[in-house]
Protein backbone atom coordinates (compact mmCIF):
# COMPACT_ATOMS: atom_id res chain seq x y z
CA UNK A 1 0.00 0.00 0.00
CA UNK A 2 1.67 3.25 -1.29
CA UNK A 3 0.47 5.87 0.75
CA UNK A 4 1.36 10.00 0.60
CA UNK A 5 -0.38 13.05 2.26
CA UNK A 6 -2.40 14.53 -0.08
CA UNK A 7 -2.83 18.17 -0.75
CA UNK A 8 -5.95 19.90 0.06
CA UNK A 9 -9.02 19.34 -2.15
CA UNK A 10 -11.69 21.94 -3.06
CA UNK A 11 -13.97 22.11 -0.36
CA UNK A 12 -17.32 22.28 -2.74
CA UNK A 13 -19.98 20.24 -0.76
CA UNK A 14 -17.89 19.69 2.30
CA UNK A 15 -19.08 20.58 5.81
CA UNK A 16 -17.62 23.64 7.47
CA UNK A 17 -14.03 23.44 7.98
CA UNK A 18 -12.81 22.35 11.66
CA UNK A 19 -9.49 22.99 13.54
CA UNK A 20 -7.05 20.83 12.41
CA UNK A 21 -9.08 19.79 8.88
CA UNK A 22 -6.30 20.92 6.12
CA UNK A 23 -4.09 17.57 4.99
CA UNK A 24 -0.43 17.97 6.09
CA UNK A 25 1.68 18.40 2.77
CA UNK A 26 4.45 16.43 2.88
CA UNK A 27 6.72 14.44 -0.05
CA UNK A 28 5.44 11.33 -1.58
CA UNK A 29 6.25 8.47 0.76
CA UNK A 30 6.77 5.19 -0.89
CA UNK A 31 8.64 3.24 0.96
CA UNK A 32 8.23 2.94 4.92
CA UNK A 33 4.80 3.62 6.65
CA UNK A 34 6.30 5.09 9.89
CA UNK A 35 7.47 8.24 8.03
CA UNK A 36 4.01 8.49 7.38
CA UNK A 37 2.77 7.82 10.99
CA UNK A 38 5.31 9.90 12.62
CA UNK A 39 4.32 13.28 9.95
CA UNK A 40 0.43 12.16 11.17
CA UNK A 41 0.84 12.74 14.88
CA UNK A 42 3.67 15.64 14.56
CA UNK A 43 1.40 17.53 12.21
CA UNK A 44 -1.23 17.06 14.88
CA UNK A 45 0.70 18.46 17.51
CA UNK A 46 1.46 21.62 15.25
CA UNK A 47 -1.74 21.81 14.59
CA UNK A 48 -3.80 21.88 17.80
CA UNK A 49 -0.73 22.88 20.56
CA UNK A 50 -1.60 26.76 20.11
CA UNK A 51 -5.22 26.29 21.32
CA UNK A 52 -4.23 24.17 24.18
CA UNK A 53 -1.65 26.81 25.94
CA UNK A 54 -3.53 26.03 29.24
CA UNK A 55 -2.24 23.36 31.83
CA UNK A 56 -4.89 21.12 32.95
CA UNK A 57 -4.15 21.13 36.49
CA UNK A 58 -5.95 22.96 39.25
CA UNK A 59 -5.31 26.45 39.67
CA UNK A 60 -6.27 28.10 43.25
CA UNK A 61 -9.70 26.84 43.81
CA UNK A 62 -10.79 25.72 40.44
CA UNK A 63 -9.89 22.64 38.57
CA UNK A 64 -9.69 22.57 34.97
CA UNK A 65 -10.44 19.62 32.88
CA UNK A 66 -9.71 19.39 28.75
CA UNK A 67 -11.86 16.81 27.45
CA UNK A 68 -11.62 16.28 23.37
CA UNK A 69 -14.00 14.50 21.15
CA UNK A 70 -14.83 14.41 17.58
CA UNK A 71 -18.29 16.02 16.95
CA UNK A 72 -19.10 14.48 13.62
CA UNK A 73 -17.77 11.14 14.86
CA UNK A 74 -21.45 9.83 15.92
CA UNK A 75 -20.61 7.00 17.96
CA UNK A 76 -19.03 8.95 20.48
CA UNK A 77 -21.36 11.13 21.30
CA UNK A 78 -22.18 9.82 24.52
CA UNK A 79 -19.05 11.40 25.72
CA UNK A 80 -18.68 14.18 23.22
CA UNK A 81 -21.36 16.18 21.31
CA UNK A 82 -24.35 15.05 22.79
CA UNK A 83 -22.53 15.02 26.45
CA UNK A 84 -21.23 18.89 25.68
CA UNK A 85 -24.97 20.16 24.30
CA UNK A 86 -26.46 18.41 27.40
CA UNK A 87 -24.58 19.49 30.03
CA UNK A 88 -24.18 16.10 31.84
CA UNK A 89 -20.60 16.56 33.16
CA UNK A 90 -21.30 20.05 34.18
CA UNK A 91 -24.49 19.52 35.81
CA UNK A 92 -21.91 16.56 37.86
CA UNK A 93 -19.25 18.81 38.35
CA UNK A 94 -21.93 21.45 39.71
CA UNK A 95 -22.83 19.16 42.10
CA UNK A 96 -19.40 18.40 43.63
CA UNK A 97 -18.72 21.96 43.81
CA UNK A 98 -21.80 23.18 46.12
CA UNK A 99 -21.48 24.17 50.07
CA UNK A 100 -18.25 26.08 48.59
CA UNK A 101 -16.42 22.69 47.12
CA UNK A 102 -14.16 23.17 44.53
CA UNK A 103 -14.62 24.77 41.35
CA UNK A 104 -14.41 22.82 37.86
CA UNK A 105 -14.44 24.52 34.83
CA UNK A 106 -14.42 22.15 31.43
CA UNK A 107 -13.12 23.17 28.07
CA UNK A 108 -14.47 21.12 25.00
CA UNK A 109 -11.96 20.61 21.71
CA UNK A 110 -13.10 19.32 18.73
CA UNK A 111 -11.47 17.51 16.10
CA UNK A 112 -12.04 15.71 13.48
CA UNK A 113 -10.28 12.57 13.88
CA UNK A 114 -8.25 10.75 17.16
CA UNK A 115 -4.87 11.49 15.88
CA UNK A 116 -4.91 15.30 16.91
CA UNK A 117 -6.29 13.84 20.19
CA UNK A 118 -3.47 11.48 20.87
CA UNK A 119 -1.34 14.62 20.47
CA UNK A 120 -2.46 16.38 22.29
CA UNK A 121 -2.39 13.86 25.09
CA UNK A 122 0.94 13.44 24.60
CA UNK A 123 1.73 16.97 25.49
CA UNK A 124 -0.79 16.36 28.75
CA UNK A 125 -2.69 19.50 26.90
CA UNK A 126 -6.32 17.01 26.94
CA UNK A 127 -7.20 15.08 29.88
CA UNK A 128 -10.18 12.92 28.46
CA UNK A 129 -10.51 11.93 24.83
CA UNK A 130 -12.67 9.75 22.92
CA UNK A 131 -11.76 7.50 19.62
CA UNK A 132 -12.08 4.90 17.05
CA UNK A 133 -10.41 1.73 18.00
CA UNK A 134 -7.57 1.87 15.97
CA UNK A 135 -6.55 5.58 17.30
CA UNK A 136 -6.63 3.95 20.78
CA UNK A 137 -4.40 1.28 20.58
CA UNK A 138 -1.71 4.47 18.97
CA UNK A 139 -3.17 6.59 21.78
CA UNK A 140 -1.80 3.85 23.95
CA UNK A 141 1.44 3.47 22.32
CA UNK A 142 1.90 6.95 22.00
CA UNK A 143 1.26 8.14 25.37
CA UNK A 144 2.88 5.35 27.51
CA UNK A 145 6.43 6.92 27.04
CA UNK A 146 6.28 9.44 29.98
CA UNK A 147 4.18 8.87 32.93
CA UNK A 148 2.47 11.95 33.38
CA UNK A 149 0.88 11.25 29.51
CA UNK A 150 0.26 7.74 30.37
CA UNK A 151 -3.30 6.63 29.42
CA UNK A 152 -6.54 4.18 30.15
CA UNK A 153 -9.38 2.88 28.54
CA UNK A 154 -11.98 3.39 30.47
CA UNK A 155 -15.25 2.74 28.85
CA UNK A 156 -16.97 2.52 25.50
CA UNK A 157 -18.88 4.26 23.83
CA UNK A 158 -20.43 3.14 21.14
CA UNK A 159 -19.69 -0.64 18.80
CA UNK A 160 -20.81 -2.39 16.30
CA UNK A 161 -19.89 -6.31 16.69
CA UNK A 162 -19.83 -6.94 13.26
CA UNK A 163 -17.68 -4.03 11.95
CA UNK A 164 -20.41 -1.94 10.27
CA UNK A 165 -18.99 1.43 11.72
CA UNK A 166 -16.68 1.63 8.74
CA UNK A 167 -17.30 1.41 4.78
CA UNK A 168 -15.64 2.05 2.06
CA UNK A 169 -17.63 4.40 -0.47
CA UNK A 170 -16.90 5.35 -4.27
CA UNK A 171 -18.92 7.75 -6.88
CA UNK A 172 -22.15 7.09 -7.71
CA UNK A 173 -21.12 6.64 -11.20
CA UNK A 174 -17.94 4.70 -10.31
CA UNK A 175 -18.13 0.42 -11.80
CA UNK A 176 -16.48 -0.54 -9.27
CA UNK A 177 -18.77 -3.75 -8.15
CA UNK A 178 -16.29 -4.98 -5.10
CA UNK A 179 -13.20 -4.02 -3.05
CA UNK A 180 -11.01 -6.23 -5.55
CA UNK A 181 -11.80 -3.11 -7.88
CA UNK A 182 -9.83 -0.92 -6.10
CA UNK A 183 -6.06 -2.81 -6.88
CA UNK A 184 -3.67 -0.17 -8.28
CA UNK A 185 -6.14 2.84 -7.33
CA UNK A 186 -5.72 5.61 -4.91
CA UNK A 187 -8.41 5.33 -1.98
CA UNK A 188 -8.40 8.49 0.59
CA UNK A 189 -8.46 7.46 4.28
CA UNK A 190 -7.10 8.80 7.71
CA UNK A 191 -3.93 7.04 8.50
CA UNK A 192 -4.20 5.58 11.55
CA UNK A 193 -7.94 5.80 12.27
CA UNK A 194 -10.84 3.00 12.20
CA UNK A 195 -12.16 3.24 8.70
CA UNK A 196 -8.26 2.50 7.71
CA UNK A 197 -8.15 -0.21 9.93
CA UNK A 198 -10.76 -1.89 8.00
CA UNK A 199 -9.40 -0.72 4.52
CA UNK A 200 -6.23 -2.39 5.42
CA UNK A 201 -8.01 -5.82 6.75
CA UNK A 202 -10.84 -5.96 3.54
CA UNK A 203 -7.93 -5.61 0.92
CA UNK A 204 -5.94 -8.30 2.79
CA UNK A 205 -9.11 -10.70 2.67
CA UNK A 206 -9.44 -9.49 -0.76
CA UNK A 207 -6.07 -10.80 -1.95
CA UNK A 208 -4.30 -7.17 -2.58
CA UNK A 209 -1.07 -6.36 -0.68
CA UNK A 210 -2.17 -3.58 1.70
CA UNK A 211 1.31 -2.44 1.53
CA UNK A 212 1.39 -1.89 -2.85
CA UNK A 213 -1.39 -2.84 -3.94
CA UNK A 214 -3.68 0.68 -3.69
CA UNK A 215 -1.99 4.39 -3.13
CA UNK A 216 -3.52 5.49 0.20
CA UNK A 217 -3.97 9.04 0.25
CA UNK A 218 -3.72 10.19 3.90
CA UNK A 219 -6.53 13.04 4.64
CA UNK A 220 -8.73 14.03 6.76
CA UNK A 221 -12.89 12.97 6.01
CA UNK A 222 -13.58 16.24 4.48
CA UNK A 223 -10.89 16.77 2.60
CA UNK A 224 -11.45 12.81 1.47
CA UNK A 225 -14.68 13.62 0.53
CA UNK A 226 -13.76 16.39 -1.76
CA UNK A 227 -11.45 14.25 -3.27
CA UNK A 228 -13.71 11.76 -4.20
CA UNK A 229 -16.12 13.75 -5.28
CA UNK A 230 -13.71 15.90 -7.28
CA UNK A 231 -12.53 12.51 -9.27
CA UNK A 232 -8.76 13.04 -7.54
CA UNK A 233 -9.49 9.19 -5.91
CA UNK A 234 -11.30 6.41 -6.93
CA UNK A 235 -12.58 5.50 -2.91
CA UNK A 236 -12.81 6.87 0.80
CA UNK A 237 -12.50 4.59 3.04
CA UNK A 238 -13.64 6.07 6.58
CA UNK A 239 -15.63 6.00 9.99
CA UNK A 240 -19.07 6.91 10.65
CA UNK A 241 -20.73 9.09 10.28
CA UNK A 242 -18.89 10.17 6.20
CA UNK A 243 -19.98 6.69 4.76
CA UNK A 244 -23.67 7.67 5.12
CA UNK A 245 -23.82 11.21 4.64
CA UNK A 246 -21.90 11.18 1.41
CA UNK A 247 -24.55 8.53 0.41
CA UNK A 248 -27.43 10.21 1.74
CA UNK A 249 -26.35 13.47 -0.28
CA UNK A 250 -26.43 11.41 -3.57
CA UNK A 251 -22.50 11.99 -3.73
CA UNK A 252 -21.23 8.46 -3.06
CA UNK A 253 -22.29 4.39 -2.94
CA UNK A 254 -21.26 2.09 -0.87
CA UNK A 255 -18.41 -0.21 -1.98
CA UNK A 256 -17.56 -2.13 0.49
CA UNK A 257 -19.66 -2.69 4.30
CA UNK A 258 -17.31 -3.29 7.11
CA UNK A 259 -19.64 -5.93 8.59
CA UNK A 260 -18.21 -8.15 6.01
CA UNK A 261 -15.36 -8.43 8.17
CA UNK A 262 -17.23 -10.22 10.99
CA UNK A 263 -14.84 -8.49 13.11
CA UNK A 264 -16.11 -5.78 16.53
CA UNK A 265 -14.88 -2.35 15.68
CA UNK A 266 -15.80 0.42 18.45
CA UNK A 267 -15.02 3.72 20.44
CA UNK A 268 -14.21 4.22 23.74
CA UNK A 269 -12.39 6.93 26.24
CA UNK A 270 -8.94 7.33 27.06
CA UNK A 271 -8.14 9.18 30.44
CA UNK A 272 -5.00 10.55 31.43
CA UNK A 273 -3.71 8.06 34.48
CA UNK A 274 -1.69 11.19 36.14
CA UNK A 275 -5.04 13.35 35.80
CA UNK A 276 -7.54 10.69 37.02
CA UNK A 277 -4.91 10.02 39.88
CA UNK A 278 -4.62 13.92 40.54
CA UNK A 279 -8.49 14.05 40.34
CA UNK A 280 -10.64 10.55 40.51
CA UNK A 281 -13.91 12.58 40.91
CA UNK A 282 -13.42 14.35 37.74
CA UNK A 283 -13.12 11.25 36.25
CA UNK A 284 -15.54 9.53 38.23
CA UNK A 285 -18.09 12.39 37.01
CA UNK A 286 -17.05 12.04 33.98
CA UNK A 287 -18.18 8.43 33.27
CA UNK A 288 -21.47 9.09 35.40
CA UNK A 289 -22.32 12.00 32.85
CA UNK A 290 -21.42 9.08 30.25
CA UNK A 291 -24.10 7.04 31.57
CA UNK A 292 -26.50 9.90 31.57
CA UNK A 293 -26.06 10.58 27.92
CA UNK A 294 -25.60 6.49 27.15
CA UNK A 295 -29.45 6.76 28.53
CA UNK A 296 -30.63 10.01 27.21
CA UNK A 297 -30.29 8.23 23.61
CA UNK A 298 -31.90 5.02 24.36
CA UNK A 299 -35.37 7.03 26.41
CA UNK A 300 -35.23 9.86 23.40
CA UNK A 301 -33.20 8.96 19.79
CA UNK A 302 -35.09 11.39 17.81
CA UNK A 303 -34.71 13.94 20.34
CA UNK A 304 -30.72 13.18 20.95
CA UNK A 305 -30.13 12.32 16.97
CA UNK A 306 -31.59 16.44 16.45
CA UNK A 307 -29.57 17.37 18.98
CA UNK A 308 -26.12 15.82 17.56
CA UNK A 309 -27.45 17.09 14.25
CA UNK A 310 -27.32 20.54 15.61
CA UNK A 311 -24.46 20.97 16.77
CA UNK A 312 -22.66 18.39 14.56
CA UNK A 313 -23.78 20.01 11.08
CA UNK A 314 -24.92 16.66 10.06
CA UNK A 315 -28.19 15.67 8.49
CA UNK A 316 -30.54 14.25 11.21
CA UNK A 317 -31.32 11.85 8.98
CA UNK A 318 -27.91 10.69 8.96
CA UNK A 319 -27.54 11.21 12.71
CA UNK A 320 -30.45 8.69 13.60
CA UNK A 321 -29.22 6.28 10.82
CA UNK A 322 -26.62 5.10 13.15
CA UNK A 323 -27.74 7.33 16.94
CA UNK A 324 -31.22 5.48 16.35
CA UNK A 325 -32.70 2.09 17.66
CA UNK A 326 -30.93 -0.46 16.07
CA UNK A 327 -27.82 1.34 14.84
CA UNK A 328 -24.62 1.49 16.97
CA UNK A 329 -25.09 -0.53 20.25
CA UNK A 330 -24.40 2.11 23.18
CA UNK A 331 -23.05 0.45 26.18
CA UNK A 332 -20.53 1.88 28.18
CA UNK A 333 -19.16 -1.81 29.48
CA UNK A 334 -15.80 -2.63 28.05
CA UNK A 335 -17.04 -6.12 26.76
CA UNK A 336 -14.55 -9.42 26.51
CA UNK A 337 -15.48 -9.86 22.75
CA UNK A 338 -14.59 -5.89 22.13
CA UNK A 339 -11.05 -6.29 23.98
CA UNK A 340 -10.13 -9.94 22.14
CA UNK A 341 -10.89 -7.95 19.19
CA UNK A 342 -8.84 -4.68 20.37
CA UNK A 343 -5.74 -7.24 20.51
CA UNK A 344 -5.72 -9.03 17.71
CA UNK A 345 -5.47 -5.18 15.81
CA UNK A 346 -2.36 -4.93 17.40
CA UNK A 347 -0.78 -6.36 14.50
CA UNK A 348 -2.54 -2.86 12.52
CA UNK A 349 -0.56 -0.64 14.72
CA UNK A 350 2.70 -2.89 14.09
CA UNK A 351 2.08 -2.33 10.02
CA UNK A 352 1.83 1.24 10.06
CA UNK A 353 4.72 2.37 11.84
CA UNK A 354 7.13 1.69 14.76
CA UNK A 355 4.89 1.89 17.13
CA UNK A 356 6.18 0.50 20.73
CA UNK A 357 4.31 -2.89 22.27
CA UNK A 358 1.25 -1.87 24.19
CA UNK A 359 0.16 -4.07 26.80
CA UNK A 360 -3.70 -4.01 26.01
CA UNK A 361 -4.72 -5.87 29.53
CA UNK A 362 -3.17 -3.12 31.47
CA UNK A 363 -3.74 -0.27 29.02
CA UNK A 364 -8.07 -1.11 29.91
CA UNK A 365 -9.33 -0.38 33.21
CA UNK A 366 -12.63 -0.84 34.01
CA UNK A 367 -12.36 0.12 37.90
CA UNK A 368 -14.09 3.12 37.46
CA UNK A 369 -16.53 2.38 35.56
CA UNK A 370 -17.66 -0.66 37.52
CA UNK A 371 -17.61 1.80 40.22
CA UNK A 372 -20.22 3.64 38.56
CA UNK A 373 -22.10 1.03 37.84
CA UNK A 374 -22.24 0.05 41.50
CA UNK A 375 -23.21 3.47 42.59
CA UNK A 376 -26.07 3.32 39.99
CA UNK A 377 -27.43 -0.53 41.12
CA UNK A 378 -26.56 -1.67 37.87
CA UNK A 379 -24.76 -5.39 37.62
CA UNK A 380 -21.54 -4.35 35.32
CA UNK A 381 -20.71 -8.25 35.04
CA UNK A 382 -24.07 -9.15 33.80
CA UNK A 383 -24.45 -6.06 31.28
CA UNK A 384 -20.84 -6.68 30.01
CA UNK A 385 -21.93 -10.16 29.35
CA UNK A 386 -24.76 -9.33 26.91
CA UNK A 387 -24.21 -9.18 23.38
CA UNK A 388 -27.40 -7.32 22.39
CA UNK A 389 -28.41 -4.62 21.15
CA UNK A 390 -29.38 -1.94 24.47
CA UNK A 391 -31.74 -0.55 22.35
CA UNK A 392 -33.22 -2.74 19.76
CA UNK A 393 -36.25 -1.03 16.99
CA UNK A 394 -39.42 -2.18 18.80
CA UNK A 395 -42.85 -1.43 18.25
CA UNK A 396 -46.36 -2.96 16.24
CA UNK A 397 -46.86 -3.27 12.42
CA UNK A 398 -49.01 -0.40 11.88
CA UNK A 399 -50.17 -2.65 8.60
CA UNK A 400 -50.02 -6.03 10.02
CA UNK A 401 -50.70 -5.59 14.05
CA UNK A 402 -47.91 -7.77 14.47
CA UNK A 403 -45.26 -6.92 16.84
CA UNK A 404 -41.68 -5.60 15.52
CA UNK A 405 -39.42 -8.15 17.68
CA UNK A 406 -36.95 -8.88 14.94
CA UNK A 407 -33.40 -7.66 15.17
CA UNK A 408 -32.74 -8.63 11.41
CA UNK A 409 -35.78 -7.26 9.99
CA UNK A 410 -37.14 -4.95 11.87
CA UNK A 411 -37.41 -1.50 10.15
CA UNK A 412 -38.77 2.17 10.34
CA UNK A 413 -40.35 4.90 8.79
CA UNK A 414 -40.47 8.29 9.27
CA UNK A 415 -42.42 10.83 7.66
CA UNK A 416 -42.22 13.83 7.00
CA UNK A 417 -43.62 16.61 9.29
CA UNK A 418 -44.25 13.44 12.36
CA UNK A 419 -42.04 13.90 15.62
CA UNK A 420 -41.97 9.99 15.93
CA UNK A 421 -41.55 6.95 13.37
CA UNK A 422 -43.06 3.82 12.41
CA UNK A 423 -41.83 0.12 12.89
CA UNK A 424 -42.55 -2.46 10.30
CA UNK A 425 -41.83 -5.97 10.67
CA UNK A 426 -39.66 -6.22 8.06
CA UNK A 427 -38.38 -4.48 4.91
CA UNK A 428 -41.27 -5.70 2.96
CA UNK A 429 -44.27 -4.91 4.99
CA UNK A 430 -42.21 -1.34 5.26
CA UNK A 431 -42.70 -1.17 1.43
CA UNK A 432 -46.39 -2.05 1.49
CA UNK A 433 -46.52 0.89 3.88
CA UNK A 434 -44.53 3.35 1.71
CA UNK A 435 -46.95 2.69 -0.93
CA UNK A 436 -49.75 2.81 1.11
CA UNK A 437 -48.32 6.40 2.52
CA UNK A 438 -47.76 7.64 -0.98
CA UNK A 439 -51.77 6.73 -1.74
CA UNK A 440 -52.49 9.05 0.95
CA UNK A 441 -50.30 11.52 0.23
CA UNK A 442 -48.17 11.62 2.32
CA UNK A 443 -44.17 11.90 1.59
CA UNK A 444 -41.49 9.52 3.77
CA UNK A 445 -38.68 11.67 4.85
CA UNK A 446 -36.24 8.83 5.35
CA UNK A 447 -36.64 5.11 5.51
CA UNK A 448 -34.22 2.80 7.27
CA UNK A 449 -34.10 -1.43 6.78
CA UNK A 450 -31.50 -3.71 7.75
CA UNK A 451 -29.11 -5.35 4.97
CA UNK A 452 -30.61 -8.76 4.23
CA UNK A 453 -27.17 -10.54 4.61
CA UNK A 454 -25.23 -9.02 7.14
CA UNK A 455 -28.05 -6.59 9.32
CA UNK A 456 -25.77 -3.26 8.92
CA UNK A 457 -28.98 -0.44 9.19
CA UNK A 458 -29.47 1.52 5.83
CA UNK A 459 -31.30 3.66 3.57
CA UNK A 460 -33.86 1.65 2.54
CA UNK A 461 -34.33 4.28 -0.73
CA UNK A 462 -30.05 4.10 -1.08
CA UNK A 463 -29.79 0.04 -0.67
CA UNK A 464 -30.23 -2.45 -3.48
CA UNK A 465 -33.10 -4.49 -3.75
CA UNK A 466 -33.77 -7.73 -4.53
CA UNK A 467 -37.21 -9.77 -5.07
CA UNK A 468 -37.47 -13.75 -4.09
CA UNK A 469 -41.35 -14.59 -5.10
CA UNK A 470 -43.43 -12.27 -2.64
CA UNK A 471 -40.14 -11.52 -0.37
CA UNK A 472 -38.36 -8.18 -1.25
CA UNK A 473 -34.66 -8.45 0.42
CA UNK A 474 -32.52 -5.01 0.61
CA UNK A 475 -28.74 -4.99 0.60
CA UNK A 476 -25.84 -2.65 1.17
CA UNK A 477 -23.53 -3.66 -1.16
CA UNK A 478 -24.02 -4.90 -5.08
CA UNK A 479 -21.34 -7.76 -3.64
CA UNK A 480 -23.95 -8.92 -0.68
CA UNK A 481 -26.76 -9.04 -3.27
CA UNK A 482 -25.20 -11.07 -5.87
CA UNK A 483 -24.11 -13.17 -3.34
CA UNK A 484 -27.71 -13.53 -2.74
CA UNK A 485 -28.70 -14.00 -6.06
CA UNK A 486 -25.52 -16.90 -6.72
CA UNK A 487 -27.16 -18.94 -4.10
CA UNK A 488 -31.32 -17.79 -4.85
CA UNK A 489 -31.81 -18.49 -8.60
CA UNK A 490 -35.81 -17.45 -8.27
CA UNK A 491 -34.28 -13.65 -7.04
CA UNK A 492 -34.02 -10.94 -9.51
CA UNK A 493 -32.55 -7.18 -8.68
CA UNK A 494 -35.48 -4.30 -8.88
CA UNK A 495 -34.76 -0.90 -8.24
CA UNK A 496 -36.05 0.89 -4.98
CA UNK A 497 -39.09 2.73 -6.91
CA UNK A 498 -39.50 -0.80 -8.46
CA UNK A 499 -39.73 -2.86 -4.94
CA UNK A 500 -42.92 0.27 -3.72
CA UNK A 501 -44.76 -0.04 -6.71
CA UNK A 502 -44.88 -3.69 -7.29
CA UNK A 503 -45.30 -5.00 -3.46
CA UNK A 504 -48.27 -6.58 -3.13
CA UNK A 505 -50.29 -4.79 0.04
Amino acid sequence: MKYRHARSAPRRGSSAPRRGSSAPRGSRVTTRIVRVAATAVAAALALTVSSCSLESTASGDTVKVVIGYQSKTINTVTAGTLLKAKGFLEQRLDALSKNGGTKYQVEWQDYDTGAPITAQMVAEKIDIGSMGDYPLLINGSRTQANERSQTELVSITGYNPKGALNMVVVAPNSPAQSIKDLAGQKVSASVGSAGHGTLVQALTRAGIDPKSGVEVLNQQPQIGSSALESGQVAALSQFVAWPGLLVFQNKAKLLYDGAELNVPTFHGVVARRDYAKQHPEVLNAFVQAQLDATDFIHKQPLEAAKIVADNSGLAQEVVYLYNGPGGTSFDATLKPSLISAFKDDVAYLKSIGDFADLDIDKFVDPTVLKQVYRDRGLNYDAESANAANPAPLTGTDALTNQPVNNPALASEIWFAGQDATQAAADPTSLLRAIKQARAQGKTVRVAYVPDAELGTRWFADKALWVRDGETYLPFTTSAAAQRYLAGHPSGVNVSYEQAVSEVRQ
